[in-house]
């Protein structure tokens, strides 16, 4: 399968790319079913089902399915329009998305959480519904959001629906053993054989722009997260903290009292400032989730403010390289807490961000693959326990430890030859089975681990 650069990073909205962005963008499907119906409808309703339920209020699920119902999309999302609309909505209990009449919907009694069992398909399930004006049921949609803001229809989940085949590609690798295959026989850089692919969808000039948005968004992020200070909402009373670190960090520049470790703080902070921005709501870009949005941006952040000879011509390297791993690991494995737990997100968000640093510090693939596979596998194992179902303890840290390990990865994997013992294919399949047998506590639902071991206010 091929999945894109703009498929593994895409701009949205926090906390959440499978709890907020997946569901917005369930519902703008469904409004376009809808679109395409040749009789009439009247009402809307809505059920969410497994983690989405569970975690659905502290992930701002609710808000997206509202909000997509009325037209909203994560990629365009605009914040004080957003609160107008959801204000107006609640006090009409109707919806009016763009090419579609007024449609009855009170949230209060539409949008429903069923804490049951979950959907078949996948733990993060919603069913869409439209009624005619008496009430019943004319139309029906089960949509699963698999992580990353992917989103499929039932009938696709069944079909094993994937991105486009690989075959249609100059670089058609699904597994990291391909991928050094086809470097070796090519002579290219793994950035390049993703360009390559690339080139076959997009033109060069709009993936220029559209890889040179994703990390403007992603500074921009950054400095957001640096400069806004306050308490994070959700009733954790979380305080922000990048803000306050990076003002000590900015005083201590220079000091020759500063001992070398504190490199360490300004990587943490920057994945900090994404995430407390995350948890706010704010604009992010998923690499791979918005739970692990910090990793990437933080490590290209450090390589270009802290590494000397570092420049922003090897950003698209860097993003290139990254989604390539992120794609292997999503089409081997998955990139989903609710499926694999935490290893899922914030372990393949540092094999994404230890290859992309990597490959523009002048590693070999080989390299790049083992800087991936160094990352990865001392995350496996990882359970996602968000407290109070909030992307804010520990997925605020998490980022920062998990950035902090890439670069880790990426220092060990230049140091060496690019031979190694654990293939990266074994340690993706590796964090496919372990969650695969790690207990449904601890994969976004908030029932287990550090979310119910929580102090007594």
């Amino acid at each position: 399968m091929f999945l894109s650069v703009f498929d593994i990073f895409k701009v949205g909205i926090g906390p959440s790319s499978s709890h907020t962005m997946g569901p917005m963008v369930a519902a703008a499907r469904f409004l376009d079913h809808l679109r395409g119906l040749p009789f009439a409808v009247d009402g809307l309703r809505a059920s969410l089902h497994g983690s989405l339920a569970f975690t659905g209020v502290g992930h701002a699920t609710d808000r997206a399915v509202i909000l997509g119902l009325a037209g909203f999309t994560p990629d365009a999302y605009d914040a004080p329009r957003a609160e107008a609309a959801l204000e107006d909505i609640r006090a009409s209990a109707r919806v009016t998305p763009p090419d579609l009449p007024p449609l009855r919907f009170d949230p209060a009694r539409d949008l429903a959480f069923d804490y049951g069992p979950p959907l078949p398909g996948h733990a993060n399930g919603l069913i869409l519904m439209a009624t005619d004006a008496q009430g019943d049921v004319i139309a029906r949609e089960t949509y699963y959001s698999i992580g990353g803001g992917f989103v499929l229809t039932g009938e696709e989940l069944q079909q094993g629906h994937a991105a486009t085949p690989a075959g249609t590609f100059p670089f058609p690798f699904q597994s990291a053993a391909q991928m050094l295959d086809m470097a070796r026989a090519s002579g290219r850089s793994i950035a390049a054989m993703k360009r390559a692919n690339e080139l076959t969808v997009h033109s060069p000039q709009a993936l220029d722009a559209g890889v040179a948005r994703l990390w403007a968004v992603m500074n921009a992020c950054i400095e957001r997260g640096l400069a806004t200070e306050g308490v994070l909402p959700g009733g954790l009373r979380v305080q922000r903290r990048a803000p306050a670190i990076h003002a000590a960090l900015l005083a201590e520049r220079g000091a020759n009292w500063a001992p070398p470790h504190v490199i360490n703080d300004w990587i943490s902070t920057y994945a900090m400032a994404v995430n407390e921005e995350n948890a706010a709501g704010g604009q992010v870009v998923t690499a791979p989730t918005n739970g692990a949005a910090g990793v990437v941006p933080a490590v290209l952040r450090y390589w270009l403010n802290h590494v000397p000879g570092a420049g922003e011509r090897g950003v698209a390297d860097f993003l290139l390289t990254a989604a390539a791993i992120g794609g292997l690991v999503k089409h081997n494995a998955s990139i989903s807490g609710a499926e694999c737990g935490c290893q899922a997100e914030v372990g393949s968000a540092a094999a994404m961000a230890a290859a992309g640093l990597c490959a523009v510090m002048g590693g070999s693939p080989e390299q790049v693959e083992n800087a991936a596979e160094i990352a990865l596998e001392h995350h496996l194992g990882m359970t996602c326990d968000p407290v109070k179902g909030l992307v804010q303890v520990p997925c605020i840290e998490r980022n920062g430890l998990g950035a902090i390990k890439a670069v880790s990865a990426a220092s060990l994997a230049l140091r060496g030859d690019g031979r190694h013992f654990m293939p990266l294919d074994n340690c993706i399949e590796a964090m496919r089975q372990t969650g695969a047998d790690m207990s449904e506590k601890y994969k976004e639902t908030a029932l287990g681990g550090l979310a119910v071991n929580v102090p007594n206010c």
